[in-house]
């Protein structure tokens, strides 16, 4: 067992307060945005195995079978497949979207052989992995997710009452839906500057107003928007997506392609491997409008929440059900009881809610407090999780 030293990346939309409350740390003042946890090159956990502070992606690229076990290597090759986060967003992140497998893959072999550096500010694929995900709430937790209906797109602009918006309106009233989406969304990221910034700010102005007097209501998130990115064509990009508002332990999956944006609260979230985004607003970074058109899919869905269900044979895990077996992301909350974990998978688990200690088959001991992360190889063996009040997220993969 493997305690984890991990990286806080200081992103500007991260919480000043959250991740140093996790981790009983006085705030530094700047922001704190995620919290990575794993062996993903960019920022890699470390750990200390007699020989000071190593890299885990270094420690798993040594002896992959040894670190992942034999199953996982087959199955999803030499590295850690899947990368644990703390993210804690205290203003709206960018909209965004991820690639499929074929698509980061053949967008990372273009960029590399253009040579593009792979931290150019203007480089969409920075691995040839694809960007699945999954968000668990540790508190309440707001964000887009998935477009609406174009009919319920249309409807919640129409009713702000701002003329500038009827060939929008229009054109999402138009033909089949997946088409309606594809039109309104490329009409507004390809609006000339002096057209959008006239849009966007009526928008703004009557989404403010709607939501002054309803502050609950459905305008809110907008109005979020608005102040916090003035002038943003994101405003009405995100007014293309669902609102959704999840409750602590529940969760969304993400699928390639699916548009979203975390607007604020703090969230364990589990994704593939990579770093792979292609951005729709609500950022000063890189908008490649062509590559976002060839990777977001236009089918209209409802949120689909998902709470954890208990593992059949497994007392006291519950597991949130994706359909990736790169990541697996299950919870335990400790009651007094001893719980088993498999030893079967490489996996991390995150200590979010008291204190807990993990017991190897060997008899050794690590004692996790809330914030603190633990690496366990693949032996094989089991090891024992006990606590009181404790709660502790488990990262592995299906196997």
């Amino acid at each position: 067992m493997d305690r984890l030293v991990n990286t806080v990346r200081p992103y500007a939309w991260g919480s000043v307060t959250a991740i140093p409350e996790l981790l009983g740390q006085e705030p530094t003042g700047s922001p704190q945005a995620e919290m990575w946890m794993g062996a993903h090159p960019g920022a890699p956990s470390r750990t200390d195995r007699g020989e000071g502070l190593r890299p885990l992606d270094e420690l798993i690229a040594a002896d992959p079978r040894g670190e992942l076990g034999a199953g996982a290597v087959a199955r999803f090759g030499t590295g850690l497949p899947f990368l644990l986060k703390v993210l804690a967003a205290g203003i709206p992140l960018s909209i965004q979207a991820h690639p499929t497998l074929d698509q980061a893959r053949a967008g990372f072999a273009a960029e590399e052989a253009l040579g593009i550096p792979v931290d150019a500010p203007h480089r969409n694929y920075r691995d040839a992995n694809h960007k699945p995900e999954l968000i668990c709430a540790l508190d309440e937790f707001d964000g887009l997710c998935g477009f609406r209906r174009p009919a319920d797109a249309a409807a919640l602009m129409a009713a702000l009452e701002v003329p500038a918006l009827t060939p929008l309106i229009g054109r999402l009233r138009r033909g089949p839906e997946p088409e309606a989406l594809r039109e309104a969304l490329a009409t507004v990221l390809t609006m000339a500057p002096d057209t959008a910034a006239g849009i966007v700010r009526l928008t703004a102005e009557a989404v403010d107003k709607a939501a002054a007097g309803d502050p609950d209501g459905p305008y809110a998130p907008y109005a979020l928007i608005s102040r916090t990115f003035p002038g943003d064509i994101g405003l009405l990009a995100g007014m293309l997506l669902n609102h959704v508002r999840l409750q602590p332990g529940e969760a969304l999956y993400l699928g390639a392609g699916v548009p979203h944006g975390y607007l604020y609260g703090t969230a364990v979230e589990l994704m593939a491997n990579s770093d792979n985004v292609l951005r729709a607003g609500l950022t000063p970074k890189h908008i490649d409008v062509p590559e976002l058109m060839k990777v977001v899919g236009f089918t209209p869905a409802d949120p689909d929440v998902l709470r954890p269900v208990p593992v059949p044979g497994t007392p006291g895990e519950e597991l949130y059900p994706v359909p990736i077996d790169e990541f697996r992301l299950s919870r335990f909350r400790l009651d007094g009881q001893d719980r088993r974990v498999d030893g079967r998978a490489p996996q991390i688990l995150l200590c979010t809610a008291g204190a807990a200690r993990l017991t190897a088959a060997d008899g050794q001991t690590l004692d996790l407090a809330r914030g603190e992360s633990a690496f366990l190889p693949a032996t094989g063996a089991d090891t024992v999780l006990a606590g009181t009040g404790a709660t502790v997220f488990r990262a592995t993969v299906t196997l």
